[in-house]
Formats: structure tokens, sequence, C-alpha cells
């Protein structure tokens, strides 16, 4: 075992020394991609001040499948022989052959960073979102979910890290296998994470808190993402890349559908966004303690609406029948000139 482990790392380093800028320069725009993807999302958040629109299912299945993949790519063989390659080779080379570990651990903070944001602006009251949108969230998640959601992500975390640290120092035979079992699990992870997500996007017929322009930059560079990883690490690295073109496939549906609920012509037409196009066509809503009455003094109706209706559509009528009694009434009876005054002074 030590023989193929020495042997790989050699192989490794001659890689590393044959690689040329411009596979290095790719690299570090990818890693600046990923970052300014996310840097979007991060925006959309706190910028709405709110993460309604977004699954707590989805945060949850990507955090940990971004667990996966970070563990994967650390106890790798091939990544573990060029962390012991720097020792060998310039620090030009060193980074170079560091970055296919950097791109997913930028990834991996990234999304963490998502989940922070979840929590912290979950629901908030004073967000710039109206409740007609809140009450459309098929999920309808409580701060108990979401407080779940944040507590399995952390204690996958850690159990990750501490399988692997136990792996690494008392059975690094078995590191490889670990390292297969993680790229498949955050593959499964992958394959279904979009699909919570897919369906409340569908369910709200608009993006929410999704950026956008998150999905587009992250849609095509998935794809080149899992290209450089795939040429770093050949086929058999496939539990590695394979994860990243699943993730780009599922993710281009969801921008898809995105473009089209927030596409202008889209939202003008759609039946769950039908609303006036005129306040003067809609009778503004009553609430008992902030809208003023039209009529001079209470009526019988307006001055005891408890009695006559609890439902929106109640108290309206109440309020029309006292509109269409009050005409003619608006001059007081024992008023002088009014029907109950004898005109006598």
């Amino acid at each position: 075992m030590q023989f193929h482990t020495a042997g790989l790392v050699e192989d490794r380093c001659q890689l590393l020394r044959e690689g040329g800028f411009t596979n290095f320069f790719i690299s570090i725009l990818l890693v600046l991609g990923i970052l300014l993807s996310y840097v979007t999302q991060h925006y959309r958040i706190i910028s709405r001040g709110s993460s309604e629109g977004i699954s707590p299912y989805f945060v949850l299945l990507g955090v940990t499948s971004a667990n996966a993949q970070f563990g994967n790519i650390l106890t790798r063989e091939e990544s573990r022989a060029d962390v012991a390659c720097c020792k060998e080779v310039s620090p030009f080379e060193c980074t170079a052959g560091l970055l296919g570990i950097a791109q997913i651990g930028t990834q991996w903070i990234c999304f963490a960073t998502i989940l922070v944001l979840f929590l912290v602006f979950f629901r908030r009251d004073d967000a710039d979102i109206s409740d007609d949108e809140l009450d459309r969230d098929p999920d309808k998640p409580s701060w108990k979910t979401a407080l779940i959601v944040g507590g399995v992500c952390l204690l996958h975390g850690l159990l990750m890290v501490i399988i692997s640290a136990a792996l690494a120092f008392g059975a690094p035979s078995y590191l490889g296998r670990w390292a297969d079992f993680l790229g498949v699990f955050a593959a499964v992870l992958a394959a279904v994470q979009y699909m919570p997500q897919i369906w409340t996007t569908y369910k709200l017929k608009h993006a929410g808190s999704l950026s956008i322009l998150m999905m587009t930059i992250q849609t095509p560079g998935g794809f080149l993402f899992a290209a450089s990883l795939a040429a770093r690490l050949g086929w058999g690295g496939w539990s590695t890349w394979g994860v990243y073109v699943l993730t780009a496939f599922m993710q281009g549906i969801l921008l898809s559908m995105a473009i089209r609920y927030e596409w202008p012509s889209h939202r003008g037409s759609s039946g769950n966004d039908s609303r006036p196009s005129s306040p003067s066509h809609q009778r503004p809503v009553y609430n008992r303690r902030t809208t003023p009455r039209g009529l001079p003094s209470p009526g019988p109706y307006s001055a005891h609406l408890q009695a006559y209706g609890d439902t929106q559509e109640e108290i309206e009528q109440a309020l029309d029948r006292e509109s269409v009694q009050g005409v003619g009434e608006n001059q007081p009876l024992l008023a002088p000139g009014g029907l109950g005054s004898s005109g006598i002074r």
C-alpha cells in the first residue's frame, strides 16, 4: 500500500509540474465565479429582508450535500497526494494543485452562509413582501422547522469531520471507500436537492428570494466546473465531478421556471397574480382599527360592526346598507330646516 501511495504521489507531482497557466487561470476564474454567484444570492435575501420563497428542504439538502462534497474532495487519494506534493513542487504548482479543493471549499462556505441568512431573515415582520405571497408558500415553514434544519446541517457537518478524522488517523486504507461513499451520498442529495425548491417556485409562481442572477451564472458554470474537476481527477473521480453535472442540470430547470414566472408578460397575465390595474376598481380592505369611516358620525351599523359581521364580506355589506339608508340624512333631523324641526326659533 505504501508503494502504491508513493507511486501515486510521484505521478501527481509530475502532473502538477506539467500544469500550465491556462488550467490555473480557469480554476481561479471558477473560484471567483462561485463567489460572485453566491454573493448575488446573499444580497437578494438581505435586500428583501426575508428568505421567503426558499424552501427549507432545499437548504437542508443543499448544505448536507455540500458537506458530503467537501468531505469527498478532502478524503480522496488524489487530493491527499496533491497536498503531499506541496513539499516537492514550487508554490505556484502547489497552489494550482489545491485549487480544486479551494473551489469546493468556497462553495461549501457560500452555501453555509445561505443557511445562516435563511435563519436570520426567516419570516421577518419587516420584510418587503406582501402577506399574499407568504400565504402562497406551500411549505409555510415554522420557526421550529427552520431551527431543525439548522441543527441537522450542523450535526451532519460535525459527523463528517469526526468520521473522516477517525479514518485518517486510525484506518487510512478505508479513506478511499469513505470518499466514494460521500461522493455517491452527495450525488443522491444533489439529485433531489432542487425538487422541493422547484415545487415551491411552481406553487408561488415567482422566484421569491431566489436570485435569478445566481442561477444564470451557476448553471453554465456548473458544467464548466465539472469539466475542470474531470480534467484534474479523470474518470476515476466521477463521484466528485458527476455531482456538479447533475446539479447544473437541475438548476437549469429551476432557472427556466424562475425566468418564466418573473417575465413581465407572465406576471401580468398570471391567474395567481391577477390584481386590478386601477385601485378604483377594488374596494379598500376595511380594518376596524385603522380604516376611517366616510360617514360624518357613527351610524346604526358602523357604530356596532361586531354585531353585524365578522368576515370582510359581512362588514362590507353592513357598511353598504348604512350608506344606502344614509342618503339624504346627512342633515340631522332636529337641526334648523330639518325634517323634525318646527321652523320656530
